[in-house]
């Protein structure tokens, strides 16, 4: 598979590297996603035959005051991707995420729910799906949460950081969802590019580690995968005030996944262990 992607050092770009190695991944100096055009110029200009964007805007809480930003990331650039990579009839991969909903209830979203995004994050990711599905060509939007590796920043590295150093942590307990390894949204991506190349007809699917959680259980979880011995006290989102937002219920159902191309949730204790395993091989 020859492989275009937009991200180069985000987490799921870093897992896809292991599985595509052929694949040529775009940074920020070789793909500004502030310039839709430049991202669809380098569509039109490549010989890949998949076209996978895992570059987004994901900081929450800047967002809100950071629209402009927001908004060019997560949806122009992808309306011009999902545009350039239509016109050559080449299968568009795109991620979003489980902030276009509201959060509200207990059942798990499905792919066909209304949705109803709390802030400016999710607002813009919302539209960029928007525009993904208005391009017209073979595409998947693939939703999911939660995302977590050895890389870059995420819940489970900033728990061990805080962990090392503290006896007891207070996380939010309220919310719940389900933590995602970004190992194994990369190798989804990858299988479902390659039906896609195959005459699968695409469409907008949820993957999202399985079972359901909350902030304050996956935090005890890590803690017992790295034999660190740190106290977590439940609070509630009010108790940990943020500038965006959070949905309260974040769990997505994934049977259409498994349906369509045989994709079942993973389990994210067995993607925790994998990514503790790494970052002790990491001397972290």
């Amino acid at each position: 598979m020859r492989a275009l992607v937009f991200g180069q050092t985000g987490q799921v770009a870093r897992e896809l590297a292991r599985l595509l190695p052929d694949a040529l991944f775009l940074g920020r100096t070789r793909a500004d996603l502030t310039d839709p055009a430049a991202c669809a110029a380098a569509i039109a200009g490549t010989q890949a035959d998949v076209v996978i964007n895992a570059a987004a805007y994901t900081a929450v809480d800047r967002a809100e005051s950071d629209v402009a930003t927001a908004m060019a990331v997560n949806a122009a650039a992808p309306a011009a991707m999902a545009v350039a990579a239509a016109a050559r009839g080449l299968p568009f991969l795109h991620i979003s995420t489980d902030y276009v909903f509201d959060g509200s209830g207990t059942r798990p979203w499905q792919p066909g729910d209304a949705t109803g995004p709390l802030g400016v994050y999710g607002q813009s990711k919302l539209a960029g799906e928007e525009a993904v599905r208005a391009a017209g060509g073979v595409h998947v939007i693939l939703r999911t949460s939660w995302v977590f590796s050895a890389h870059g920043a995420n819940f489970v590295k900033t728990m061990l950081r805080l962990g090392a150093d503290r006896p007891v942590l207070r996380v939010v307990a309220d919310q719940i969802g389900g933590p995602t390894a970004a190992a194994d949204i990369a190798a989804t991506l990858v299988t479902m590019a390659t039906a896609l190349r195959a005459g699968a007809a695409g469409g907008s699917y949820h993957y999202a580690g399985q079972p359901a959680v909350s902030w304050a259980d996956f935090a005890r979880a890590i803690f017992r995968s790295a034999d660190l011995t740190v106290a977590v006290e439940d609070i509630a989102s009010e108790a940990y005030p943020t500038p965006a937002r959070r949905p309260q219920n974040s769990r997505l159902d994934g049977s259409t996944l498994k349906t369509d191309f045989g994709i079942d949730p993973p389990d994210w204790q067995l993607g925790l262990a994998r990514v503790i395993a790494e970052l002790k091989e990491q001397g972290r």
